[in-house]
């Protein structure tokens, strides 16, 4: 029973004796950070000269070093050296009593906080009662508050006074992930570092070394692998390597970590964004069975696709980025290919649909079947003409017909949705991508001819414009208005409107204080239904013309001061002492007699009657 028990405790204490690796190789001195240089040259250069913050806030993702770094500064401000008699120093020795003490978290004068479960004012009374006294054992005390931002505004508020002026024995260090939360006031009073992710190829090169210094053969695409997963964080790499390690028993091979992070091969993550790009939905769902079945998460494939996006669309733009050397042979030869096929609009639809399948993909009940909707769809959308592929066909530019360019790869990426339809004319409309591409072109041929770019006046035959011809001014939309018992709309065009440009098809004016605020929305959509075209009607802010209704007063005016200079009515008016104008009117063309003939009896009657 003896031995059986010590058997136990010998397990037990062995279990308990490993270190996890993000713990076991936790950098003890700036030397051992990664991927920091601006934090640690700047640090470095104030322990110095002596020319050090009496607080700093140190800010990142997480697993970056914003604890770690925390710790090291505390040791570096109170290091005295293996004999004692040192002072604050960039390269503390990590054997004096003070390194020992603060390495083991055991340290009376450095004083760690999780801000995170003391959030409270009444921690924070704690913190600055203890300010006052001087260190006990220490040159410095400094203070570690973790998640800084977890803090309540009390808290913060409480703080304000003694972070701005401390005492010179006091150094605060802060650490958080969301550096926004903290109020402006308390980043104004201290020393901000902002903690970069540390680089894919920076990470598997340490990988690498921990992993030789454990005598644990590890392949560089395994690391690759790893590194790619830890998105710029050590820790969680480490924590990774950690898990690959035991999952392989001490040889780390790429097939392992590709299984054990859920990823699809890379090769296979090509083949399927072709076929998507290409229509092909059948061998496109296939290769994702394939590769769920094979243990890849759809949601991990999708994000595949999404990178493999953006990279297409950079080396679209940038061909320079294929001769990094961190691009591996696979993507540097079939992306350059894929590229030179494919253009900015197409990726930049695939960059967004895809954005939005993720999403979806997340949420979604059953992950598979999202990630398959989101490929029927990009599948679909490949077929389908881009706006800038319809815009050049509907205004009849030379060599631009619908689909050229991007089964060549040139413009702006305008995609080969007619040179398949054509084709599959010719072959009689059989398949099923052939046939889905050929009802695209049909589709697009439809809204173009709906989009008939012809003159105003032949766009629609009069009836549809209220048995008005289509109109070619300003005062012919309002007469159309009219003519179609729109007469509130006729009035604020009349009398509300400046008008700053008139084109058939495009009207710009400046809408007087009375006009609605949607006149321009609503005669647009009129004008469309009336005419059959589309009418761009804009607001602007120059002061155009007088309104209809102004211009007509104008004219009426001018006619009566026009009639008042007669000679004849100057007469009348001294006649009839108060008579006025009202209006005036001209005789109508067709009531004017025939002078050469003799007048009719009644129109000589009716003169002599007026004599």
């Amino acid at each position: 029973m003896r031995r059986d028990e010590d058997t136990s405790e010998a397990a037990e204490g062995t279990r308990f004796a490993y270190r996890v690796l993000a713990r076991k190789y936790r950098p003890a001195s700036f030397a051992d950070l990664i991927g920091q240089d601006a934090l640690i040259r700047t640090l470095t250069n104030a322990l110095t000269s002596g020319r050090l913050a009496h607080a700093f806030m140190l800010t990142g993702v997480r697993g970056v070093g914003k604890t770690t770094t925390a710790r090291i500064l505390a040791r570096a401000l109170n290091c005295v050296g293996p004999d004692g008699t040192g002072g604050p120093t960039a390269e503390p020795c990590g054997q004096c009593e003070h390194c020992l003490a603060i390495a083991e978290d055991r340290h009376v004068d450095v004083i760690e906080m999780d801000a995170a479960s003391r959030t409270g004012i009444d921690d924070i009374r704690e913190l600055i009662e203890g300010v006052r006294y001087r260190p006990v054992t220490a040159r410095t005390k400094v203070y570690i508050i973790d998640e800084v931002h977890m803090l309540s505004r009390q808290a913060f508020n409480g703080l304000l006074k003694t972070l701005e002026e401390p005492p010179q024995h006091v150094v605060f260090i802060f650490a958080t992930t969301e550096i926004r939360k903290v109020p402006v006031t308390v980043l104004s009073r201290c020393q901000r570092f902002d903690l970069r992710r540390v680089a894919q190829d920076r990470l598997a090169a340490h990988f690498a070394a921990l992993a030789e210094r454990e005598g644990v053969r590890a392949a560089p695409a395994a690391l690759a692998m790893i590194a790619r997963a830890a998105d710029g964080s050590v820790r969680d790499g480490l924590s990774l390597l950690d898990q690959a390690i035991a999952l392989t028993g001490g040889e780390v091979g790429e097939e392992q970590v590709k299984a054990m992070l859920g990823l699809a091969d890379r090769a296979r993550i090509f083949d399927l964004f072709e076929a998507v790009m290409a229509g092909d939905i059948a061998p496109a769902l296939e290769l994702l069975g394939d590769l769920y079945a094979a243990g890849a998460d759809p949601l991990v494939v999708l994000q595949d696709l999404l990178e493999l996006t953006h990279f297409l669309t950079r080396l679209r733009l940038v061909p320079q980025v294929a001769e990094d050397p961190g691009v591996p042979e696979t993507e540097r030869v079939r992306g350059r290919a894929l590229a030179d096929k494919l253009g900015v609009a197409v990726l930049a639809r695939t960059w967004q649909m895809l954005l939005k399948g993720l999403g979806e993909t997340r949420t979604a009940p059953s992950p598979l079947q999202a990630a398959e909707m989101v490929l029927i769809r990009l599948a679909h959308a490949s077929e389908l003409p881009t706006p800038g592929e319809l815009i050049r066909s509907l205004r009849g530019e030379p060599g631009t017909a619908l689909g050229e360019g991007r089964a060549t790869g040139g413009g702006d990426g305008a995609g080969s949705a007619a040179s398949r339809p054509r084709a599959a004319a010719a072959a009689g409309g059989s398949g099923g991508g052939s046939g889905r591409v050929a009802k695209a072109a049909a589709l697009a041929a439809e809204t173009a001819a709906d989009a008939d770019p012809r003159p105003l006046t032949q766009a629609k035959p009069e009836a549809a414009t209220g048995g008005l011809a289509a109109p070619k001014s300003f005062v012919e939309v309002v007469a159309l208005a009219r003519a179609n018992k729109e007469g509130i709309l006729a009035n604020h065009l009349e009398g509300d409107v400046h008008l700053v440009r008139f084109e058939p098809g495009v009207i710009e004016f400046r809408p007087g204080a009375r006009a609605p605020n949607d006149l321009a929305g609503r005669l647009g959509r009129l004008l469309q239904e009336w005419t059959g075209r589309r009418w761009m009607v804009g607001v602007s802010s120059a002061s155009g013309a007088p309104s209809l209704r102004e211009q007509r007063q104008a004219r009426e005016a001018e006619r009566l001061e026009e009639a008042a200079r007669d000679p004849l009515v100057q007469e009348v008016m001294t006649l009839f002492p108060g008579a006025r104008i009202v209006a005036v009117r001209e005789a109508a063309a067709d009531q004017d007699c025939d002078r050469d003939g003799p007048e009719p009896p009644a129109a000589e009657e009716a003169q002599e009657d007026e004599r």
